[in-house]
């Protein structure tokens, strides 16, 4: 039984297409022809809307060094005047030490500051910023979504995989289709057109394509030990290959060595970052630490990071955490202020202090935070506790719809969510929630089945049996009102018409009604 309600690990994006409209382009950047059902606009649309819920969900921006973003920015400029697809392209860098980067529909690239790290030369940098410009420019992503398209209608199946947040689970809503954009892994030839193309863009701006060569070298290295943290970042997503070496050293025969490196200005422009790995090692530990409930250890290592860089939000964030974690939810509440001021547009400190704050019973304090952490990342107890208050004031219907978000999560919240709903929505709508059908058994008798496609009991489900003619297919009869009894989640219950049939077709003439329905006490 399907319900507005039920829980679901995906969620279908409308992209707003008809496979009737399907129209035939040429690729941008390999000027090959191909089937496009996702135009240009929609594809900028795309990245538009969900490039900050994405970078919300691993961690927000980097904010403490704006020169290095900049930086980064500029390297990005440089192969893009290059590039053959011009778009309105984006350059950030994320709060999230695994080393990662990815580029969603319409040009939005991100850098993770732990893949910061690891490179080493300006030239490096942009190898790997041509690739991911490639995905973007090549239309990868979008191929990947009309590929959906193909298999399910005019409707994309996209899941949630925000492996790096802990709110991974927890993410509800529109913000779900992001996190899928950046997180499905390319086809093989989706990532040899990006290292081909890729080393072309770097040799036009200028850049030594070799980089691209021995980094591809050195990440086959560190994918072999498999125990590099590069293992749930970009390996992920882009596995390297000896083929891909290969692959590339055919690529630089072609395009030519030589160009720029950049080891001096790269080592200057990302030398603040470096400065401070140490705090962040500190913290990633203390988040570990805190996971594993050995709170003395994740003080003292968050106590660590906060003295080598005491402006990050994120080490006060976890101080609240830590807080929380031991019930001083006022300690709690002090340092996701203190983190909020640091960096206002992160949503966790709002979703925390929200869910501090309604533990606390001060619900109209919360809501505010809860409204303003769904504005920047929505998530299931953000949407879970608004429904909660709009039940309270008695607004019905937009405590439903908060539910109905939430319900989206594959959480507990998700599923205390859909019996939330449930219960406030079973009593006046119950044939939405409740599957009724007529069946006879062997001797003929006709029953009145019903199955409760909901994750809680009802009782005294009335239903009214009605007749229809064979040859008219108009209503000819009906029963009177009849009640079952005692319906647990998921199952079936059913109750005599009192009526005997012939045969299975006889059967089909009678349709169930449910006229009722009250939830189990």
């Amino acid at each position: 039984m399907t319900h507005t309600f039920s829980r679901s690990s995906y969620f279908a994006i409308l992209v707003g297409l008809s496979l009737t409209l399907s129209t035939c382009g040429v690729n941008p950047v390999t000027k090959k022809h191909e089937l496009q059902l996702v135009s240009e606009s929609q594809e900028i649309a795309i990245g538009t809307q969900n490039y900050s819920p994405a970078r919300q969900s691993q961690g927000g921006d980097y904010v403490l060094d704006p020169e290095l973003t900049a930086y980064v920015q500029s390297v990005g400029d440089k192969l893009a005047a290059v590039s053959d697809r011009k778009l309105p392209y984006e350059y950030k860098v994320i709060n999230d030490s695994v080393p990662n980067a990815w580029a969603m529909p319409g040009g939005k690239i991100a850098f993770n500051r732990g893949l910061l790290y690891e490179l080493h030369s300006e030239a490096e940098l942009a190898a790997v910023m041509g690739h991911e410009m490639v995905h973007a420019a090549a239309r990868h992503g979008a191929k990947g979504m009309e590929r959906g398209i193909l298999l399910q209608g005019a409707m994309i199946a996209v899941g949630i995989g925000a492996q790096n947040s802990d709110y991974a689970n927890l993410i509800v809503g529109g913000a779900q289709t992001g996190i899928q954009l950046i997180s499905s892994k390319y086809g093989r030839d989706a990532e040899s057109e990006s290292d081909l193309y890729g080393m072309q863009y770097m040799k036009k701006a200028g850049y030594d394509p070799t980089a691209a060569v021995t980094l591809q070298e050195t990440f086959v290295r560190l994918s072999e030990g498999k125990k590099s943290n590069f293992i749930e970042g970009l390996f992920a997503s882009h596995p390297p290959s000896p083929e891909r070496v290969a692959a590339n050293k055919a690529t630089l025969a072609q395009v030519g060595a030589g160009g720029d490196w950049g080891k001096e200005v790269y080592a200057q422009k990302t030398a603040k970052l470096r400065a401070t790995q140490g705090a962040y090692k500190a913290y990633d530990e203390a988040k570990k630490a805190l996971n594993e409930k050995n709170i003395d250890k994740a003080k003292t290592l968050v106590d660590q990071a906060i003295k080598i860089e005491p402006r990050e939000a994120h080490f006060q964030e976890l101080l609240g955490d830590i807080a929380m974690t031991q019930k001083k939810n006022q300690e709690a509440l002090a340092c996701y202020d203190k983190a909020i001021k640091m960096q206002p547009d992160y949503f966790k400190p709002h979703i925390q202090s929200g869910i501090a704050l309604f533990n606390m019973g001060k619900k109209a304090e919360a809501e505010p935070y809860l409204k303003r952490a769904n504005e920047l990342l929505p998530t299931a107890p953000g949407h879970a506790l608004l429904g909660q208050l709009a039940e309270e004031r008695g607004d019905i219907n937009g405590a439903l719809q908060h539910y109905q978000v939430a319900a989206s999560s594959n959480s507990d919240i998700g599923k205390d969510a859909i019996a939330r709903a449930v219960k406030i929505d079973l009593p006046r709508n119950p044939g939405k929630y409740i599957q009724a059908g007529a069946q006879a058994d062997g001797a003929g008798n006709l029953y009145a089945v019903v199955q409760n496609g909901t994750p809680v009991a009802v009782n005294r489900v009335v239903v009214r049996v009605v007749k229809y003619d064979a040859r008219t297919g108009r209503a000819v009869g009906q029963s009177g009102l009849l009640t079952i009894n005692d319906v647990a989640p998921g199952k079936r219950n059913q109750v005599a018409v009192g009526t005997r049939v012939s045969s299975a077709k006889e059967v089909g003439l009678y349709k169930v009604v449910v006229e009722s329905a009250q939830l189990a006490q």
